[in-house]
């Protein structure tokens, strides 16, 4: 719970509010939109099980004098990203209308869905917008009537549905009439023809309605518990901005949402049209690279989970390093950073003193007897607010040893009668927050070297000697090697990013191998070659973000021969991107041959956007590609106005997509509208 707020005069100001929930810390800045100039900070601890919880804390906590100075509310949310990881969508079914289940079955393309209850029917079009074969709209109303009672939301996608989606409306129009579950289209989300990631896109938003309106339905009751009546808006994943409308209708476009924000604070910041901007948080590090003044946008769809979908969204790359990262040990005793997050030891100790007293005890035993499975330590966080997730008499068991304090891993595991941590089955314990894990991360390490010590400094002391009696080595040998570790993951998931290149690097670098990718790149980090120097070179900056970034860049940007940016306020940049971002909707038309019986000879052309589509003949292709801009146009502006632009600007251009085929995008950007 860390706060800045500088001396400031209400008066007259437009003010913004932004927000950026992420996996360790949720943040906010108060924002004078005219002048840019940040008024107050504040961070608070992200809570996962209801974010609704953190967002209110930082309002409260940034102490606004006159709510009615408030403009414009903006919240950038992990909230889609995480649903879709940790598997707490909603149960949805989707509905497939001229999908070859032979095809799919032998790609094993199934598993690209998103879910597991999908179901084949009869219809869809084909590649000019032909119907393939009648819907089967029989069979599709009695699965409706046996499975809904099991899911909660219901995704339909036709083949080809972008060049005719009557199909998909058809079924909307009648499963709507027998069945009052929300129901997703693909073809409203998705203009693209790959099959298999609008279908994923559809299924993935149905899974994510509920949890997108009840998120923006709570972020809603704490603006008006403090008063402040404002535009909401909601971050994309391409660092645009949304207003909650649209994101309670389309939260799949959330996806990316904060490491897209942050990628736009860092721009703001620093001013710099051109750099790798990379924020370091407490769970990960993630990289966005800003070319022109813009972020990056990824040509393919946003992939989550390891499902791809068809949804845009900006350039990035995550790797599971930040300040929590857990430092632990692989089977060959080299040193492993995360991927799993942590509270660090020093801030335990300074919450529960009596773990400093036995990691002192802890210190003074033989190597053999204090390996460092007894510096994982478990403590209880809450009671749960549903006693079913009690139900096993291992979780209650577990819940009562802990409820004397944090204890340590070994003394859990003898206490519950199992060999190992994994026989322990609490996992619905862990991601509801009602108990947690500390352990020693680069955090401690931080308070080890003075340069960052809010916490107990001796409790991460002891930690690190306990680890490194273990190995046999001195403190500052292991502490050293842990930052070495820091800088290669970094510079290695910079090169990986930017070159689209894999390089496989084991725990142990320092082992020597016989791949040559693996020599230059340790080579250039420790130039160790008597004869050869190898080197990267940047050629932008690296603008850091996030409280860690100093630490963990600094050694990363001297590798790459290039310049490392903190700007001002960088902590809390990602929440600065909530609110620097601009309102943006991008419409598409499709312009596709109408061909005869025999698909031979073209006949004339459709203009296809929606549920509309206009028939022009062979001649007016051009009259044909002029409505379709008119059409886009008209329909981004109005998008855009809808979605809280003020005074947006379109653009519209006009590319083939393949043989007497085009694509007609415009759009609509303009800054979001704020409150008088």
């Amino acid at each position: 719970m860390v706060g800045e707020a500088l001396d400031w005069d209400n008066n007259s100001r437009k003010l913004v509010l932004g927000i950026d929930t992420g996996g360790t810390y949720t943040d906010a800045v108060l924002l004078d939109y005219d002048s840019r100039e940040v008024l107050a900070t504040y961070k608070s601890l992200t809570t996962k099980r209801d974010f609704a919880i953190g967002i209110e804390k930082v309002i409260e906590g940034i102490a606004i004098r006159d709510p009615s100075g408030i403009g414009l509310v903006s919240v950038s949310t992990t909230l889609a990203t995480n649903a879709i990881a940790e598997g707490k969508g909603k149960r949805v079914a989707l509905l497939l209308l001229g999908y070859d289940p032979e095809l799919i079955a032998s790609f094993k393309l199934g598993e690209r869905f998103a879910t597991p209850n999908y179901f084949y029917f009869a219809g869809g079009h084909d590649l000019y917008g032909r119907e393939k074969e009648d819907l089967d709209l029989a069979g599709i109303l009695d699965k409706v009537g046996q499975i809904r009672g099991d899911v909660e939301a219901i995704a339909v996608s036709g083949y080809f549905s972008p060049l005719n989606p009557e199909h998909e409306n058809r079924v909307y129009a009648a499963v709507s009439r027998v069945c009052d579950l929300p129901i997703v289209l693909g073809h409203q989300l998705s203009t693209r023809l790959g099959s298999v990631e609008r279908a994923t896109t559809a299924a993935l938003n149905a899974s994510l309605l509920a949890v997108l309106q009840d998120f923006v339905i709570a972020v809603r009751r704490a603006m008006e518990r403090r008063e402040i009546d404002a535009p909401l808006m909601v971050v994309r994943g391409d660092g645009t901005l949304m207003s909650d409308e649209f994101a309670a209708r389309t939260p799949v476009e959330t996806i990316h949402s904060g490491p897209a924000a942050s990628a736009i604070g860092g721009r703001f910041l620093s001013g710099l049209d051109d750099a790798l901007v990379l924020d370091v948080g407490g769970t990960t590090t993630d990289l966005a690279l800003i070319e022109d003044g813009e972020i990056t946008v990824s040509e393919e769809g946003a992939t989550v989970g390891g499902y791809g979908t068809a949804v845009s969204a900006a350039d990035l790359f995550s790797i599971a390093l930040g300040g929590d990262s857990h430092i632990t040990l692989d089977r060959e005793k080299s040193i492993r950073l995360g991927p799993e997050r942590v509270v660090p030891l020093a801030q335990l100790a300074a919450d529960h003193p009596k773990v400093r007293v036995r990691l002192q005890a802890l210190s003074r035993r033989s190597w053999t007897e204090a390996n460092p499975e007894w510096l994982e330590y478990w403590f209880l966080l809450r009671e749960p607010d549903d006693q079913r997730l009690l139900g096993s008499g291992q979780a209650r068991k577990l819940m009562a040893f802990l409820s004397s304090g944090p204890k340590p891993l070994p003394e859990i595991i003898e206490h519950l009668d199992v060999l190992h941590a994994a026989q322990i089955g609490v996992a619905d314990l862990w991601r509801e927050e009602i108990i947690a894990k500390a352990g020693l991360t680069p955090t401690d390490l931080l308070h080890v070297d003075g340069r960052y010590t809010p916490h107990d400094v001796a409790a991460s002391r002891l930690a690190l000697q306990v680890f490194a009696q273990y190995l046999l080595k001195d403190p500052e040998e292991v502490r050293e090697r842990v930052w070495e570790r820091v800088v290669e993951m970094i510079v290695h998931a910079a090169v990986t990013f930017l070159s689209k290149q894999s390089l496989q690097l084991g725990a142990d670098t320092r082992r020597k191998g016989d791949d040559i990718g693996q020599w230059f790149f340790l080579n250039s980090i420790y130039h160790t070659h008597r004869h050869l120097e190898t080197l990267f070179r940047l050629h932008q900056p690296i603008v850091g973000i996030g409280a860690p970034a100093e630490f963990f860049l600094e050694k990363a940007a001297e590798v790459f021969h290039t310049e490392l940016v903190l700007p001002e306020h960088h902590e809390v940049a990602n929440a600065l991107g909530a609110v620097a971002g601009s309102v943006m909707v991008t419409e598409e038309v499709l312009v596709y041959p109408r061909l005869d019986g025999a698909g031979l000879e073209v006949l004339g052309y459709y203009v296809q956007v929606s549920e509309e589509r206009r028939n022009f003949d062979e001649e007016e292709l051009a009259q044909a590609l002029a409505y379709a801009e008119d059409l886009a146009g008209e329909r981004a502006l109005g998008a855009a106005m809808r979605s809280g632009a003020d005074n947006a600007e379109v653009v519209v251009e006009t590319e083939r997509d393949g043989l007497d085929t085009y694509r007609v995008r415009a759009k609509a950007m303009g800054n979001p509208r704020l409150a008088t």
